[in-house]
């Protein structure tokens, strides 16, 4: 993660317009880098992927607007940064051109992330744990464990409810100071 000074971006003459700056945008950038600030200055911005759907999808932008404040809380370090962003930017491509399986895009992404961040179970029995989950549950995680993004999975409402819940109840018990996600239950009430 870095903070960057961007100088001028709400004047009307500016070279970099604002929508650059929107969460999620994938950006190409040119900075003065130095070792010891906690912000840098941007020489450069192009767009490098510009949303087709994302923007104007509903559902597409609440479940990016979760994902969003997931990615705040958990990734913190440098560490396989590049590794880190390639996921990341797939993966938001992948948001915008799907077209069927969105409601459970959150579900594979925090699948698929909890690996980046080293704490990824690879079955169903390390994602429920000690927690109580219905066979149901158990066999729509182990199928969702090894999904990918384009991949049509029938979920009830109150099953993806559910799976939610677990998945964040292990991000909890793995990332400290994970706290309450306010953007949780925008993302109900949408995909419901």
């Amino acid at each position: 993660m870095q903070g960057y000074i961007v100088n001028g971006v709400r004047s009307h003459t500016s070279k970099s317009k604002i929508a650059l700056y929107q969460p999620l945008t994938l950006v190409e950038l040119v900075a003065y880098h130095k070792d010891q600030a906690d912000l840098t200055r941007i020489k450069e911005v192009r767009c490098l992927y510009q949303y087709q759907h994302l923007p104007v999808d509903i559902r597409k932008s609440t479940v990016a607007m979760f994902l969003n404040e997931i990615i705040n809380k958990t990734i913190k370090e440098e560490s396989h940064s590049e590794e880190v962003f390639e996921f990341l930017m797939t993966s938001f491509i992948a948001l915008d051109q799907i077209t069927a399986g969105v409601e459970n895009f959150h579900i594979i992404f925090l699948i698929k992330l909890s690996r980046f961040l080293g704490f990824g179970a690879q079955s169903k029995n390390e994602w429920v744990g000690g927690r109580f989950a219905t066979p149901e549950t158990e066999t729509l995680l182990e199928i969702l464990v090894k999904a990918e993004y384009i991949d049509t999975v029938q979920i009830a409402n109150a099953q993806r409810k559910e799976l939610l819940e677990l998945v964040l109840q292990f991000y909890s018990d793995h990332v400290e100071s994970f706290g309450e996600l306010k953007s949780l239950p925008v993302l109900r009430e949408v995909l419901s």
